[in-house]
């Protein structure tokens, strides 16, 4: 029997706790352990995880080291590593549903034009978050769309036209397939700005996942969110903290600067870096950033922007569309 689907978690000194129950939702898969493989790739821990994860139980389980730290060089090695023509890619505190890889292969039978999905991701958070935390409206990796499928595609549609789609799956639960991944491997392996734009160590950067699905759009494939999948994402307590949220919009906005650039799309101008440190105190006043963690949020989010802005290039940008709702304080 071939192997249909290869599950890959890229960790990285993970939280025993969370990776055990992301295991243990693995272990409950309805599909057959021979139709799928379980990849662990070790993306540069402190310890050993070939030491201390016990994969024995999967036919088709093994557990891979690889010493370049960082998230897009843990998915370039994991696509090498991988045997199946479907890919999945699980967080290390991401726990599937049981049918989760089941209906992995049966949605990509049925839509033969869908380059990557994902579906629900909802959040079990280890800490009540803040009472003003629904106004700040960052999803840390968790969505639901509602009950329908909805997908989408850039065939036909003009380039100054293009918008991100809301339904692009997100990093939680993405899969991909092989054929439609392979292009994006290749091209990100030779980008050093590619290779940046996923998480590192302590990084918060967070572009990757865009970065792969444009690939995707770019080159003819659709993009979709079907509802029938569905995982919990483990939200721990700092993750709804102040200080998190304000590093993570401002690594996040950052990120998306670049990958707009990557995809020739500049709905902001290049700015000298000089210029950066004076743009940040006008937008501390602007967003009154010390009066409470939703302004300094947003203070955080237009200091990224000003950052991404600064390592643009010097050449003309052609595309003014603004797919995503970054913050644009001048």
């Amino acid at each position: 029997m071939s192997i249909d689907v290869s599950a890959i978690v890229c960790t990285h000194n993970p939280r025993d706790d969370h990776l055990r129950r992301t295991l243990s939702g693995l272990r409950r898969q309805s599909l057959d352990d021979d139709r799928w493989e379980l990849l662990i790739i070790d993306n540069a821990s402190d310890a050993q995880l070939a030491d201390q994860i016990d994969v024995s139980w999967h036919p088709n389980g093994r557990v891979v080291r690889e010493d370049q730290v960082g998230l897009t060089h843990a998915r370039l090695r994991s696509f090498h590593e991988a045997e199946a023509s479907l890919l999945v890619y699980i967080d290390d505190d991401n726990v599937l549903a049981p049918t989760y890889l089941e209906r992995v292969v049966e949605l990509f039978e049925k839509y033969s034009g869908v380059g990557a999905l994902g579906g629900k991701a909802l959040p079990e958070y280890e800490v009540d978050p803040p009472s003003w935390f629904d106004k700040v409206g960052m999803d840390l990796g968790c969505r639901d769309l509602g009950g329908e499928v909805q997908t989408a595609s850039w065939t036909d549609v003009p380039v100054d036209e293009r918008t991100y789609p809301e339904c692009a799956p997100i990093g939680a639960g993405l899969a991909i397939r092989r054929e439609a991944y392979q292009t994006y491997v290749e091209s990100a392996a030779r980008d050093a700005r590619r290779t940046a734009l996923g998480r590192a160590g302590e990084s918060l950067a967070s572009g990757e996942d865009n970065d792969i699905v444009m690939t995707l759009l770019e080159e003819g494939w659709s993009v979709g969110y079907f509802p029938s999948l569905e995982l919990t994402h483990l939200i721990p307590k700092e993750r709804v903290m102040p200080d998190y949220l304000a590093e993570m919009a401002e690594s996040s906005n950052k990120t998306w600067v670049t990958v707009l650039d990557v995809h020739d799309i500049r709905p902001w101008p290049p700015i000298f870096e000089w210029t950066v440190p004076l743009r940040k105190m006008r937008a501390y006043l602007m967003t009154r950033a010390w009066k409470g963690p939703l302004e300094r949020i947003k203070w955080g989010g237009a200091c990224g922007q000003f950052e991404g802005q600064a390592l643009l290039s010097g050449k003309t940008g052609s595309h003014s569309s603004n797919p995503s709702g970054v913050n644009e304080v001048q």
